[in-house]
């Protein structure tokens, strides 16, 4: 529960950006290194447990108030805080046997990482914008796997795949948010959702429209073909679907719409493959 490997959807939305940006490092014509699809999916287990084991740590004060929160190990009292920094210490030790088969480059990068990563527990003592500080941590991978492949960044491709993962971040985890707006204003806990509040699926529809516009900017600089904006086209119907008829009132359908996203993110992983597979074409051409 500390690592909530009982609830994978945190898992999912970790992994989908390093996912992408490996297969679109993939050569035209060709499928993604499965190998490092396979490291990168073994790595996001650890290294999103760590971030929750952070956050648990951090926030276990604050989870006792919170109604949905309450439960978790360190806020119940079930695990002691020394407890939770030696599983930490274990979840850490784990990544870094991940890590280790990185390129150099890709080391670094990783590195450059954990400050965002043991940070962002504090943002929402500071800020109305958290969520966008958890964009630039989770999607840090969409840097990470493009690295791990070509031991480089290529900025026309990556910064726009970075750009609209963080966008993706503040759309669904503003829904997330929602959740617990009623705790968080009586806490003084900022988020977007309190931010935004009645405007919120305007706000969110900005930021929807942002990452399908990244999404496809990055598609096209790394010249992938046509299959790749059929399932972006489907992806961005997903997101709609998610905005238009999410109740911000109902924790239980903000919960559901929020998990969704492992679909959006799917969609969009398969519009790679297949764009890059039939990109092969263009190039003989």
């Amino acid at each position: 529960m500390l690592a909530r490997l009982d609830k994978p959807i945190g898992t999912w939305l970790f992994a989908w950006p390093c996912m992408w940006s490996i297969t679109i490092a993939a050569m035209p014509g060709e499928l993604p290194d499965l190998k490092m699809l396979a490291l990168f999916g073994c790595l996001a287990i650890p290294m999103r447990g760590a971030g929750c084991t952070v956050n648990d740590l951090l926030d276990r004060d604050i989870d006792k108030k919170v109604e949905r929160t309450k439960i978790r190990p360190l806020a119940s009292g079930v695990l002691t805080p020394s407890q939770g920094l030696c599983f930490l210490g274990y979840q850490l030790l784990l990544v870094l046997g991940f890590v280790l088969q990185l390129n150099n480059f890709s080391r670094v990068l990783w590195l450059s990482w954990l400050p965002l990563v043991f940070s962002y527990p504090l943002m929402k003592r500071f800020t109305f914008w958290p969520q966008a500080y958890l964009g630039f941590t989770f999607n840090w991978g969409a840097l990470l796997g493009w690295a791990a492949i070509k031991n480089s960044l290529e900025p026309t491709v990556i910064l726009p795949l970075y750009i609209a993962g963080i966008c993706w971040t503040l759309v669904y985890d503003t829904i997330y948010a929602h959740q617990d707006k009623q705790d968080d204003l009586k806490l003084g806990v900022k988020s977007t959702a309190l931010w935004f509040g009645d405007s919120t699926k305007h706000w969110i529809s900005a930021f929807g429209t942002a990452l399908i516009g990244g999404l496809a900017l990055s598609g096209y600089n790394a010249e992938l073909a046509w299959p790749y904006y059929y399932f972006l086209a489907a992806a961005a119907a997903q997101l709609s679907w998610q905005i238009s008829t999410v109740n911000l009132s109902n924790r239980a359908d903000c919960n559901m719409k929020f998990v969704s996203n492992k679909w959006f993110g799917a969609l969009v992983f398969s519009g790679i493959v297949f764009g890059r597979l039939a990109s092969l074409s263009i190039h003989q051409a």
